[in-house]
């Protein structure tokens, strides 16, 4: 292995850390694999299959990581192309063609082609991180496809590397091309004779015709294309132009090593839109529904059943797009129609609910539109990450969820399989894209428990029979791997299933390709993630983790959807993972990891594991993942019960208990700020601290807000209050951001209102981001008892610094001794903003106390602010004025993270996470327009990425006041 290594560009790793985070995919499945490879071109790839033939190593291809049915899974070397394969070679504006690396994310390509007009047309509910090698591997299609067809539609040409390490490219060619292509002795030669001598054959070709999937089911992906050939004229068709790429989108890595890949593109959808939610009482009645409304040439037609509907109930970021939802319905259609003429579409829509209406299907018909449908789309497309939500060992397991069958079967189809579920004693959860026959149908299984890893396969089979039946398609888009291709027989005859492997032996005679998917399967319940009745280990953990039911199902709550890959959505989740596209360096690699050992670990602590440290290093505790993630595994907590638990075998090292303990030490220093902040900023106590020399350190105030307060006299004291609340003033607006503290409590007494001030222990958010629990513990415990009888509904607790606020509102209710008291704390603990824009909304705070004055404002949201309230609270609260106009800036982590981006081997990586989105942002910004953020270290931040000074949303309200 090491001289494997060595003679790579790229990097191979073959430590217990990588093994474990790339022992699973977005399956059920899980093997730990030799190696992982990070290819730099195609040299390497060569090198790893001259490799593998010679030592009889099996190679996994791999970009996202996403696949739901074990494609991605294997005992060999995983081969990684999602970080050095992913340039966007060529684009054909005049032929609307382009060409990639497979490692191109599906939603960056289509950002690219958006300015010519055109885009990728396939469009999967990961689309925003899935990448275009996983999409021809899988013949991907998603929400789409009733209008723009699959990714076998448009595949122009394949540049491989073939099992022998020749390249060979897989374009169209005419009879003459072909068969030129039949002649010699090169492995691609060979692939091409084969393919000619077997589909010449009009017996061969009958048997396709009589056993393969319908051929008006677009969504096909059973075994190998071969039906998909049979429509060159020299095997029976009526084309006179044969393309073998069309073969080979749909092998999962089976057959050759895609490294370019030539796409036909489509124009740009139309403008006009809107989308029809019907909302349906049984599942059978939607079902029926889909026939007549797919007669309205619809552009997408999706379905969400009550399971999935009420999976969105309790998730933060989901809540806000359930706007739509009247009642409590078994099922909505979301039914999209789209056009250039507004009036076409709206007229549409009308006639449609009216038919729906007159065949009595449907009880509630709301029209969307604009943003709306971009809402309910989102709300869909979340799905597969919310099921994994589900607390406890069963789980909605993808096993089935990938059927296709001819839209006129649907109805009868469904109702066979919810009737044949009912025998299972199953409630199956039903959802997708019904618009192409294809329903994504899950049971709920323990597959922990041998007797429902008994009802996996039976279901399973039960299922492929029932397809076959229909004469549908066991795997629609998300492929055969472990979970569907032992029924590849069964589905298409064994006779097929012979020339199938006559393929797979022509093109891959040493089985080097992703062995055990397609051809020779593994069995689909073998390789389970779960060994199959286990003593589940006991975790003896500070924090409280019951509402999973502990650590170790907190962290298998991750099932591998890849959210946190995402490198162009709007939220923040994973900062590191954007700035180093290192699937190690991602909150799902955090939370298998972290799986992994707890689960397997040896060592008396399982948490004792240098891995692990490592792959929580690069974690900034953002809390996106709490609210971003569809299963809202909160990896936050899970680094701060890891290092704690870590540092009780290991000690905690000098510089984290400094930082940890900042406010005994900004205390002492607060009697000296001028002499403390020198000091402090010299390289030498920065290099022996551990502190970037490249970061200016905070300076402390010149004089405490308890000082300050101390010497006010309360001349603005009036008896006629408007409203009453305690001012949390936090640890780093006392010593550092005095000057805001202020602001807050004078902002609050001219407004009217009764500041009541308790003079409680910090926050204790230092402590807990550094993973010293016992002292956070104590701290909450404190707070918990000084708050728990004074604040309310009425009278809230409202903090100025959002991560210490945040504590209250979060972290107590795993720390504290008390639950029920932390929880009614933490239900009335509200930060500034939300406190000022809900006695906004209550009518206590008017426009009129404040300046006309017209200013622009730049809003850049805290973190975890963003992922407990978000950012509207303030919003509202800087537009309150009414000249002031605010807005706020898409903008994900600003990669200070209190101390993370202060300390030296940190610094770059830091400062790569804010020229990610934020930096950019503010230097766009006039130079007249107010930077406001919430956050002590964003501001920090700000000032050292872009020497613009930021101000607290507290300050700017504060200096709009009229008075």
């Amino acid at each position: 292995m090491n001289q494997l290594k060595d003679s790579l560009e790229g990097t191979l790793h073959f430590d217990d850390l990588h093994k474990a985070i790339y022992a699973t995919d977005a399956s059920v499945y899980r093997t730990l694999p030799l190696a992982v490879a990070f290819p730099k071109d195609v040299e390497d790839l060569k090198i790893l299959i001259e490799f593998a033939s010679k030592n009889n190593v099996s190679l996994i291809p791999r970009t996202a990581g996403t696949s739901l049915a074990g494609q991605c899974v294997g005992d060999g070397i995983v081969v990684d192309t999602s970080k050095h394969f992913t340039k966007i070679l060529a684009f054909d504006e005049l032929h609307g063609t382009v060409k990639v690396q497979p490692g191109v994310i599906r939603d960056e390509l289509n950002e690219f082609l958006k300015p010519f007009g055109y885009f990728f047309g396939p469009n999967t509910s990961t689309s925003n991180r899935c990448m275009i090698g996983g999409m021809v591997g899988n013949n991907s299609s998603g929400t789409t496809s009733i209008k723009y067809g699959v990714t076998r539609d448009k595949v122009i040409s394949l540049k491989t590397v073939l099992s022998d390490g020749s390249e060979a490219t897989f374009e169209s060619l005419s009879k003459l091309e072909f068969n030129q292509k039949c002649i010699g002795s090169d492995l691609e030669n060979m692939v091409y004779r084969t393919l000619r001598d077997e589909l010449s054959i009009k017996q061969v070709q009958d048997e396709i015709h009589k056993e393969f999937p319908k051929p008006e089911i677009h969504r096909r992906n059973t075994g190998y294309a071969v039906d998909a050939l049979l429509k060159f004229e020299s095997f029976g068709g009526g084309e006179d132009r044969i393309n073998v790429a069309q073969l080979l989108a749909g092998s999962e890595g089976t057959l050759a090593f895609s490294t370019e890949i030539e796409l036909k593109l489509d124009k740009l959808p139309p403008e006009h839109s809107c989308m029809v939610a019907a909302h349906f009482s049984s599942i059978e009645e939607s079902m029926e529904a889909v026939v007549t409304a797919m007669k309205y040439g619809l552009y997408t037609c999706e379905l969400m059943d009550k399971t999935i509907l009420d999976c969105t109930k309790n998730n933060r970021e989901q809540q806000k797009n359930r706007f739509f939802v009247d009642g409590d319905p078994e099922a909505i259609l979301m039914l999209e129609l789209r056009s250039d003429n507004p009036d076409e579409i709206e007229t549409s829509a009308k006639n449609m609910i009216a038919e729906l209406q007159s065949e009595d299907y449907g009880y509630a018909f709301p029209i969307l539109r604009g943003s709306e449908i971009n809402q309910a789309l989102t709300l869909r497309s979340a799905g597969l990450g919310l099921l994994g939500n589900m607390v406890g060992d069963a789980k909605a397991v993808a096993c089935i969820e990938d059927t296709a069958v001819v839209l006129e079967d649907l109805p009868a189809y469904i109702s066979e399989f919810t009737r044949m579920m009912e025998e299972f004693n199953q409630k199956a959860v039903y959802y997708a894209h019904a618009g192409a026959g294809e329903i994504h149908l899950r049971p709920i299984l323990n597959l922990k428990k041998q007797e429902d890893v008994k009802l996996f396969r039976e279901i399973t089979h039960k299922t492929a029979q029932l397809v076959k039946k229909y004469g549908g398609s066991f795997s629609g888009e998300h492929g055969d791997g472990i979970v569907r291709a032992e029924f590849i027989p069964l589905m298409i005859g064994e006779k097929n299933y012979d020339l199938l492997k006559k393929i797979k032996q022509v093109f891959d005679p040493q089985n080097i390709f992703n062995p055990g998917k397609i051809i020779d399967a593994i069995a689909m319940d073998t390789q389970l993630r779960h060994e199959i009745d286990r003593n589940e280990p006991e975790i003896e953990t500070l924090q409280n983790f019951e509402d999973s039911e502990g650590i170790l199902r907190l962290s298998e709550k991750c099932n591998g959807s890849g959210d946190c890959r995402s490198t162009i959505s709007n939220g923040v989740m994973c900062p590191s993972y954007r700035a180093t596209k290192d699937e190690k360096d991602s909150t799902r690699a955090r939370a298998n990891g972290l799986r992994e050992f707890l689960t397997n670990s040896t060592q008396t602590n399982r948490f004792n594991h240098q891995e692990l440290y490592e792959v929580f290093d690069l974690c900034l505790s953002c809390k996106a993942c709490a609210s971003e993630c569809p299963s809202n595994v909160d990896v936050a907590s899970l680094k701060a019960e890891f290092l704690h638990q870590y540092y009780t075998e290991n000690g905690i090292p000098f510089r984290t208990k400094v930082f940890a303990e900042s406010s005994k030490w900004n205390k002492l220093g607060s009697k000296f700020p001028g002499l403390t902040n020198t000091v402090l900023n010299t390289s030498l106590v920065k290099s022996v601290m551990g502190i970037s020399t490249k970061r200016s350190v905070p300076k402390l105030a010149s004089e405490t807000f308890t000082s300050w307060k101390s010497k006010q006299k309360e001349f603005f004291e009036n008896e006629d209050y408007v409203g009453e609340l305690y001012l949390f003033v936090d640890e780093f607006s006392e010593y550092y951001d005095a000057d805001i503290a202020q602001d807050a409590y004078v902002l609050l007494k001219r407004l009217g209102y009764k500041v009541n001030l308790v003079d409680s222990k910090e926050s204790g958010r230092a402590f807990y981001s550094k993973g010293l629990l016992n002292e956070a513990k104590e701290i909450a415990n404190a707070n918990v008892e000084v708050y728990k009888d004074k604040v309310s509904e009425q009278i809230p607790l409202v903090g100025i610094e959002p991560s210490a606020i945040v504590m209250f509102k979060d972290e107590y209710a795993r720390l504290a001794d008390d639950l029920d008291a932390a929880k009614k704390v933490a239900e009335n603990s509200l930060t500034f903003d939300e406190f000022i824009s809900k006695e906004y909304k209550k009518g206590k705070i008017k426009a009129s106390s404040f300046t006309k004055k017209s200013k622009q404002l730049k809003i850049h949201g805290h973190c975890q602010q963003k992922s407990l309230t978000g950012t509207h609270p303030t919003f509202e609260m800087l537009n309150i004025p009414e000249n002031y106009n605010a807005t706020v800036m898409i903008t994900g982590c600003c990669g200070m993270a209190g101390s993370f981006g202060y300390e030296k081997e940190h610094y770059e990586i830091s400062m790569k996470i804010g020229e990610n989105s934020l930096f950019p942002k503010v230097r766009a910004a006039e130079s007249d327009t107010i930077i406001v953020a919430a956050g002590t270290s964003c501001r920090h931040q700000i000032k050292d990425g872009t020497s613009r000074k930021a101000f607290h949303p507290i300050t700017v309200l504060r200096n709009a006041l009229g008075v």
